[in-house]
């Protein structure tokens, strides 16, 4: 393999966002991401001070959603959960936008909407969901360049709790219409290394998921056969 396990580590955001984790549940992944090293967890708002305690100096950073997973809460409220998160120790805000905003072609509400998040959220990066399962490619470019206008750090394929998640397709699409500035993540059925590997042949350089003992693993193994069959030649 071209990537070593720390690598891809790096480029994870360990998911732990279903509704129905426990306390256990969260002390299990933030374990993972401790183990692991990757880049972030993604937590619910209300384990973020949880997550902070558990990961503090391990390197890990601390991340969060916001108005998730319909993005249809108030600007202000959703500016109020990032400055809560903030003060609480998350580094990273994931806002989901206002789909139904963005269906009606109200794009300067949606870019004013992103501005007040990363105004709220300070030195925290933010990353602005789209929720692609149900846009336009047309709604996909204009979402991508408002985010960008907005001063988001990312932008992010989809929330994993639509119909469907991140395509090829689609993050290609979002990776041509931002600048280098802004970087892509795919979320939403990113379970597999042959799946996360393609993805970053696109040009995405974050990923977030729930599988990433599995993926890491699997990269460990193939990167341990790959060395002993250099090795017998």
């Amino acid at each position: 393999m071209d990537f070593t396990v720390d690598q891809i580590a790096k480029m994870i955001d360990h998911s732990i966002l279903r509704p129905e984790f426990t306390a256990a549940d969260v002390r299990a992944g933030c374990a993972i991401a401790a183990k692991y090293q990757v880049a972030s967890v993604c937590v619910r708002p209300c384990d973020v001070p949880m997550a902070f305690s558990l990961l503090r100096g391990t390197g890990v950073l601390v991340g969060t959603v916001i108005g998730f997973p319909h993005g249809d809460t108030p600007t202000v409220i959703k500016v109020a959960e990032t400055q809560l998160a903030v003060s609480q120790g998350a580094d990273e805000i994931d806002m989901v936008l206002n789909v139904g905003w963005l269906r009606s072609g109200q794009i300067d509400a949606v870019e004013s909407e992103i501005v007040a998040v990363v105004e709220g959220a300070g030195a925290a990066q933010v990353k602005v969901i789209l929720e692609n399962a149900y846009l336009t490619n047309e709604q996909k470019l204009a979402a991508c360049w408002a985010a960008e206008r907005a001063g988001a750090a990312f932008v992010k394929s989809s929330t994993g709790f639509a119909p469907t998640g991140a395509t090829i397709d689609d993050l290609a699409l979002m990776r041509s219409a931002v600048s280098a500035k802004v970087r892509v993540k795919a979320s939403g059925g990113v379970r597999s290394l042959d799946q996360l590997l393609a993805m970053l042949s696109v040009g995405v350089t974050r990923f977030g998921s729930s599988a990433t003992a599995e993926i890491l693993e699997d990269l460990a193994r193939r990167n341990a056969l790959q060395a002993g069959e250099l090795l017998v030649a």
